[in-house]
């Protein structure tokens, strides 16, 4: 690997704060995570332990909240693999995330039903009641937090629910035919 290479790795992967990071624990190889890759590797047939690559990268976002340089590195290492390899995977998925969310994640569907559904609006007066910095958002950084870290918002291609749309999730809780009168109710529920 080049010196380029190397050092574009690293500025990719390098830690980019979030105030959503007051809700998750720092990244840490613990006993536990180790002994779950290893579950997660065992069900693959022996030399395939990088098929374990995206179940292992699951557990570690759903418990520290995002994919971090740490975390990639020694997803690496135990699936005996490459640091590119693993960042490759961590930015092909827009499922996994390099950048912490906030406590409370709102993921709304843009796709075509949604879309036209008002899917743009819905995030303006969630970004409105929420105090989150629209214009944050871009290719670059698909996630936009609340200063205080409690909220952040994301646009997602889809969540697999066409016919009820608009949809939005917060955290892993689906909410269909979302209207700009739900947005107070969802946010209260939170």
């Amino acid at each position: 690997m080049t010196e380029h290479t190397e050092n574009a790795i690293e500025a990719t992967i390098a830690h980019r704060p979030s105030p959503g990071e007051q809700f998750f624990p720092p990244f840490t190889a613990s006993a536990e995570l180790d002994k779950e890759a290893d579950r997660l590797i065992a069900q693959y047939p022996d030399g395939q332990s990088q098929s374990a690559i995206l179940p292992i990268l699951h557990v570690i976002q759903k418990k520290f909240g995002y994919i971090s340089g740490d975390a990639m590195l020694w997803t690496a290492n135990k699936i005996n693999s490459t640091p590119v390899h693993v960042l490759g995977v961590v930015t092909f998925y827009p499922g996994l995330r390099q950048i912490c969310p906030g406590k409370f994640h709102i993921r709304i569907c843009k796709t075509l039903a949604c879309g036209m559904g008002g899917a743009e609006e819905l995030a303006d007066i969630f970004c409105q009641k929420l105090s989150i910095d629209r214009s944050s958002l871009s290719h670059d950084n698909p996630i936009a937090i609340s200063p205080d870290g409690k909220w952040s918002i994301e646009f997602v291609e889809c969540l697999a629910n066409c016919g009820f749309g608009p949809n939005i999730m917060v955290n892993d809780t689906l909410h269909s035919h979302m209207t700009p009168d739900k947005v107070d109710e969802v946010i209260s529920q939170y």
